[in-house]
């Protein structure tokens, strides 16, 4: 038989360390995007104040309408390489959630399942068919559960693709 404060107790202990554990994959996240933000807003403060600098040195028309395309490369080379960088730490992050989650959902079904089967060794004659209830519940959610992962994955495989894909065409561009 199965001591229910204890497994109150633990049960709460496992959702407290998945909550530490969650804050802590967050957190690693969002100190990543600050730093590459803060690398960003200060590169693009140095570019501007060169462009500042450029722009007093400049002496004709054709010398400003020269700076543009000197301008305009660059820039969509860091814009692109800033925000492969931004996904690519989401991705990572998103990654690590979801190994969490997908070690946790493990976890869960595996206590659930043996939880039912010691229930329905202790239930009373008859009850075979709500322990095949909840078994098929159970088979039927974590089917679902399998359904949605896959089609979050595909999802993520066609967004690094199409990524992927515009780096590749920003890189033609400058081999050009």
């Amino acid at each position: 038989m199965y001591n229910v404060p204890e497994q109150v107790a633990a049960a709460h202990k496992e959702n407290l360390e998945t909550m530490i554990e969650l804050a802590g994959i967050t957190a690693t996240g969002a100190e990543r995007l600050m730093e590459i933000n803060l690398k960003t807003a200060k590169a693009t403060f140095a570019d501007a104040m060169k462009g500042a600098q450029t722009l007093t040195e400049v002496k004709d028309a054709q010398s400003l309408a020269s700076l543009g395309s000197t301008w305009a490369q660059p820039t969509a080379e860091k814009t692109t390489s800033y925000f492969k960088t931004v996904y690519g730490v989401m991705a990572e992050t998103q990654a690590d959630l979801t190994k969490l989650f997908e070690q946790r959902v493990n976890e869960f079904n595996k206590n659930f399942a043996t939880a039912v089967d010691q229930a329905a060794k202790n239930a009373p004659a008859g009850s075979d068919v709500a322990v095949a209830a909840v078994k098929s519940a159970m088979a039927a959610a974590n089917q679902a559960y399998d359904a949605f992962s896959k089609a979050s994955k595909q999802v993520t495989e066609t967004t690094e693709a199409t990524i992927s894909a515009a780096t590749g065409t920003t890189s033609k561009k400058k081999a050009a």
